[in-house]
């Protein structure tokens, strides 16, 4: 089975490529979250740029990130805030995922605004982050609620990932994401 990896920003998506898109996050959540929309996906910030992954011309894995600005401690920090991963139940244990994500970390390199990678996540998937090269880090996380933009939320239990693409050092301190997390 052939595959292709395309990286496309939001603006430049296709029509069919929106479609495929919603086909492909509606078959995972539709029906607990309901239909996927691609500029408030879920609540979360939309991706400004996709990496695509298509199996014999069929859209079948996802991973979007965002460039942001966000404050860490007194830092401010340049990030690809990076959700919307998924792998179509189809294809997932042969390896599409990781191939699929270091595509993404290689985009998010040339861009030379970005300094890390972030991400938070459910616990039983962080090995697949770790294991692409994520590093887990521990900290308070402010961001605006998915639901009340006039709401902020802080966090500190979940799973809180980065991937240095500029810098080495994480700064110290409390995590602003300015706005919802992806």
């Amino acid at each position: 089975m052939p595959e292709e990896f395309h990286v496309v920003t939001h603006r430049a998506l296709t029509g069919s490529q929106r479609a495929a898109l919603q086909r492909l996050f509606d078959s995972e959540y539709l029906a607990e979250y309901g239909a996927w929309d691609p500029d408030r996906p879920y609540g979360y910030s939309p991706a400004s740029v996709h990496t695509l992954a298509f199996v014999d011309s069929e859209l079948v894995a996802h991973v979007g990130f965002q460039v942001r600005t966000i404050s860490v401690g007194e830092a401010e920090v340049t990030v690809a805030g990076t959700g919307g991963v998924l792998v179509d139940e189809v294809a997932r244990g042969r390896g599409l995922g990781r191939r699929l994500m270091l595509c993404a970390q290689q985009e998010m390199r040339k861009n030379a605004r970005i300094e890390f990678g972030y991400l938070g996540c459910r616990e039983e998937v962080v090995p697949f982050y770790e294991r692409a090269g994520w590093l887990r880090i521990r900290a308070i996380e402010r961001h605006t609620s998915m639901q009340d933009p006039q709401a902020t939320v802080v966090s500190s239990d979940g799973p809180l990932l980065i991937f240095p693409t500029r810098r080495v050092d994480w700064p110290v301190g409390d995590i602003d994401l300015r706005g919802t997390p992806w």
